[in-house]
């Protein structure tokens, strides 16, 4: 940190040349519109591969004599740099899990994966996951991005220029060039990939504690929310289900009979998610640690001895995750874990945090002994993958052992790419109003770094929130794509109820909201699967060239079709043309104190689904449209649809469905129903159609026809 001036300053005054190494690591295209840039010392054992891409990209021709985004390379004060000038009056976003503003100009940030407790180690500079990728938008729209293709300890400095700076060795760096920052994210989906289809429920409303125990409260929680009818689909656990807080064990006391708590929860329509660490308890006679030590899976010394550090257990050693045979030890380790009926897995403390470890981590000389793919090297290299590599391994496990369920995985640590194995949350936040307010930059910068699946733990995991911004959070956290409520052990519950029934009616009506944008939400889900769009995305996105709204971080869009503006949003910057307020379970959001307005985009269909209890009982048979026509009198929309689980989809098990709507008759909507692809059959499909007008929405009967029309005056 204390060298980024003089690095800065050195960088600065560097002639910005490509340069080439050998034929086969040549600075050129490697697709329409990306370049990669290699250092003259490029050395890819040092590099590759890569954990970012998810292939070895092949060289397509030589850069344009017109190409004007270079790369220039240095090395000073033992730092590898690669530093990109950009334009006057460009905005820059992204940069993966960081606190602040949306927009990262004259920002500083380190890449170094961190346990940060209410992000107060280091200022927040530097958080759970590392994320070494910009995106610019030009003063005219259009848009770039930048992304060090390099895992090493690294800082990244923002201001006329974008300069990596790096521990490690020389590192390559990929240019990519887009008309708006929409075609940046697609471009950079091809290189990095997109998530899995999560499952339906995974969408759902999600309860979690550190921690709920024993078994008795996991059913007392699930049953109230129930009886109170506030939508849920999760209950989660954390470390307090462990014997002696040991992993893939339960506690005889808080939980003798984990099959029995997962039966009753799924009875009641709720799925479970239960946490996996990293950290094996050192002890004889644990089967996770002698199976392990059997198989030599831990990642060692410079000494070549068991590296052991402190963390919830006591002593522990830690998986080598760069090694085949630790990666099929340790995924082979779920099939009976997930054999009592678990859902989902939730695996913490991967940066790997050490109570008792250097800067709270392991040292960076420890060593990783590779394998077939990977080379040996120290942790230094491997330290800000080391989640990531946790969570693929996860996958592969529980992939194996419920072939015909789509697996669902949570990670506090993780590097870009790593939304191909599992989603994320942005930690040990705190409940204040900051965090609160803050969570919506940090959210949108996680969906515009390639993570659409993310959000904060809604309510502020340290401390005690408050009614009123326990309320606010649950009203603008029901539409993060990640929905979760979580609190320390040391906190005061923190359930829907315990705040009154003022609050508790805040919950319920925020959380219908979301079980009716479901079908929304999960074509959404879609479309980010296919093409790496986030989910939630900033104001600006529903027209960059507007340069007012480029730093409206209050306000966010689902999609490109919704606008949440909160209730504290303090004169909010929202995009010119017609957005139209909509109710969808009777609120009044213009007299609310707590839920957000809604706006739906002029020349947009948005399909709603009914409020269910849980995604058990969600059904897309009974579809309501709401069309809010543009100037035009013409609206469209699209809405996917499939069983929410198992892999049917991938035979053509699925239906996307196009809506048009038109006023071809004076007076009269006309809404259309088009099947665009997909052999998935409904039993009874009916649709109701809803239009905006100036005298509040209009409504259509129930009709099984594939064309529908609405009176509007």
């Amino acid at each position: 940190m204390q060298n980024s001036r003089f690095i800065k300053l050195l960088a600065s005054i560097l002639i910005l040349i490509p340069v080439t190494v050998s034929a086969q690591f040549t600075t050129g295209l490697v697709d329409e519109n990306i370049a990669v840039f290699y250092p003259e010392n490029f050395n890819p054992e040092e590099n590759l591969p890569s954990f970012a891409l998810t292939e070895e990209p092949e060289m397509q021709g030589e850069l344009p004599t017109d190409w004007d985004m270079n790369v220039a390379f240095s090395k000073a004060f033992g730092k590898s740099m690669a530093m990109i000038k950009i334009a006057p009056n460009t905005d820059l976003y992204a940069t993966g899990e960081q606190t602040g503003n949306l927009v990262r100009n004259g920002t500083t940030r380190r890449m170094w994966n961190t346990d940060n407790f209410m992000y107060e180690r280091d200022n927040g500079v530097r958080l759970y996951q590392s994320h070494p990728w910009v995106l610019g938008v030009n003063e005219d729209g259009s848009a770039f991005g930048v992304l060090a293709d390099n895992t090493w300890q690294m800082e990244l400095s923002l201001g006329k220029e974008i300069l990596f700076s790096s521990a490690g060795p020389a590192f390559r760096v990929f240019v990519i060039k887009g008309k708006s920052p929409q075609d940046v994210m697609q471009k950079l989906a091809g290189l990095i990939g997109t998530i899995e289809m999560p499952p339906l429920w995974s969408l759902g409303y999600q309860q979690c504690r550190w921690s709920y125990y024993p078994d008795s409260r996991v059913k007392e929680i699930a049953d109230t929310f129930r009886l109170k009818q506030i939508p849920c689909d999760v209950i989660w656990m954390d470390i307090h289900y462990m014997e002696a807080y040991k992993i893939f064990t339960f506690s005889p006391e808080r939980f003798p009979n984990p099959q029995e708590t997962n039966a009753y929860l799924h009875h009641k329509g709720y799925k479970s998610v239960w946490m996996i660490d990293p950290g094996v308890a050192k002890e004889d006679g644990y089967s996770v640690y002698d199976s392990g030590t059997e198989k030599d899976v831990w990642v060692k010394t410079k000494d070549n001895k068991n590296y052991v550090g402190n963390v919830w257990p006591g002593p522990c050693v830690f998986p080598d995750f760069t090694q085949e045979k630790t990666q099929a030890w340790w995924s082979a380790l779920y099939k009976d874990y997930m054999a009592n009926g678990i859902d989902g897995v939730w695996n913490d403390m991967n940066e790997p945090a050490v109570f008792d470890g250097p800067d709270w981590t392991m040292p960076v000389d420890n060593i990783h002994k590779g394998g077939k793919k990977l080379p040996e090297d120290v942790h230094l290299r491997y330290h800000n993958v080391y989640g990531m590599m946790m969570v693929k391994a996860s996958r592969e496990g529980i992939e194996a052992a419920n072939p015909d369920k789509r697996p669902f995985i949570l990670t506090r640590s993780n590097f870009i790419g790593g939304q191909r194995y599992a989603a994320t949350w942005t930690g040990d936040n705190a409940a204040r109003w900051d965090h609160l307010k803050m969570s919506i930059p940090m959210s949108i910068n996680l969906g515009l770094s390639g993570q659409p699946f993310n959000g904060p733990d809604i309510g502020g995991f340290a401390g005690n929130a408050t009614p009123e911004l326990w309320g606010h959070w649950i009203a603008i956290g029901a539409f993060y794509p990640f929905s979760r409520a979580h609190t320390t052990e040391d906190s005061k519950n923190q359930e829907p109820w315990v705040f009154g029934k003022e609050i508790e009616d805040v919950a319920r009506t925020a959380i219908e909201r979301r079980y009716r944008l479901l079908p929304y939400l999960y074509t959404l889900f879609h479309q980010s699967s296919e093409n790496g769009m986030p989910v939630m995305r900033p104001v600006f996105f529903a027209d960059p060239t507007d340069k007012n709204i480029r730093n409206e971080q209050q306000a966010f869009m689902l999609g490109s079709d919704l606008l949440i503006v909160p209730k504290w949003a303090d004169h909010p910057k929202l995009p010119g043309g017609i957005w139209k307020t909509i109710s969808l379970v009777g609120e009044n959001s213009e007299t609310d104190s707590y839920q957000p307005d809604l706006k739906l985009r002029g020349g947009a269909i948005l399909p709603l689904g009914q409020v269910v209890q849980s995604t058990a009982y969600f059904s897309n048979d009974s579809i309501t449209l709401f069309v809010c026509p543009d100037d035009n009198m013409t609206a469209t929309g699209r809405l996917y649809s499939d069983a929410g689980d198992g892999y049917g989809y991938r035979k053509g098990e699925f239906a996307c469905d196009v809506f048009e709507a038109s006023a071809t008759v004076p007076g009269t909507m006309t809404v259309t129903v088009t099947r665009q692809k997909g052999d998935m059959k409904f039993k009874k499909r009916v649709f109701r159609v809803g239009v905006t007008t100036d005298n509040g929405m209009v409504y259509s009967d129930w009709s099984k026809k594939k064309s529908i029309d609405v009176k509007i005056n």
